[in-house]
């Protein structure tokens, strides 16, 4: 998926695939009781994809009557109007708009919570920490990160959970390559505190992935 040649329908199949297996992750109901009890009035999903993660939080807080706003960046357009899409056809309102992480920097204090998910184990060690280095300046009260565990067990689950759910030969590849690139819990715990981080969290949720925090104020 982070192939710019790819062909949209073969992308946007990839998108609702990963879609189905983040919900069978429960990777926005993981992350929605952190993110309520804040009770914040603003949230950027970075690197969002096509948008599932931030849709999901975004209906919750409707659900709920939490006056939450609710943004997503990503560098693919087609990955942002595949998330546009999905945020109208959902019936809430999701801003989302094209832009590099790594490569535009966030504005100081942009946001109330910034959070990404599935991103960081695209990255290398140094490109990581600028970004969770930038997440930390833009969020004035959270941040969260959610990815993927690199083990063994992680690998077998990735093979088998991909192959239950999804047909896409693009996502059986990328699901095995993202887990052996990604961070273990240890790892991605030390980038945060080299990030500056304050008193970063992380826990373990299902299935072999990790959940990273840090409450800023």
């Amino acid at each position: 998926m982070d192939d710019p040649g790819l062909a949209e329908e073969l992308h946007g199949a990839a998108l609702r695939d990963l879609a189905r297996l983040n919900r069978a992750s429960f990777v926005a109901a993981s992350l929605w009781p952190r993110v309520r009890a804040l009770a914040p009035t603003s949230l950027l999903d970075v690197g969002c994809g096509g948008g599932d993660v931030a849709v999901a939080l975004a209906r919750r807080a409707r659900d709920e009557g939490l006056p939450l706003t609710v943004r997503g960046c990503d560098r693919s357009a087609q990955a942002v109007a595949f998330a546009t899409a999905q945020a109208q056809r959902a019936g809430v309102d999701v801003e989302f708009t094209t832009r590099d992480a790594l490569g535009e920097a966030a504005r100081p204090d942009e946001q109330d919570v910034v959070m990404c998910s599935l991103l960081l184990h695209h990255l290398s060690g140094e490109d990581a920490l600028a970004l969770l280095a930038d997440m930390a300046r833009a969020a004035r009260r959270a941040v969260f990160v959610s990815d993927l565990g690199r083990s063994l067990p992680g690998l077998a689950i990735a093979w088998l959970g991909t192959r239950l759910l999804t047909r896409s030969p693009i996502v059986h590849t990328d699901a095995l390559l993202s887990v052996r690139a990604a961070f273990t819990p240890d790892e991605a715990l030390d980038l945060a505190r080299r990030a500056g981080w304050p008193a970063p969290r992380i826990e373990r949720v299902w299935p072999c992935r990790w959940l990273l925090s840090s409450e800023l104020s």
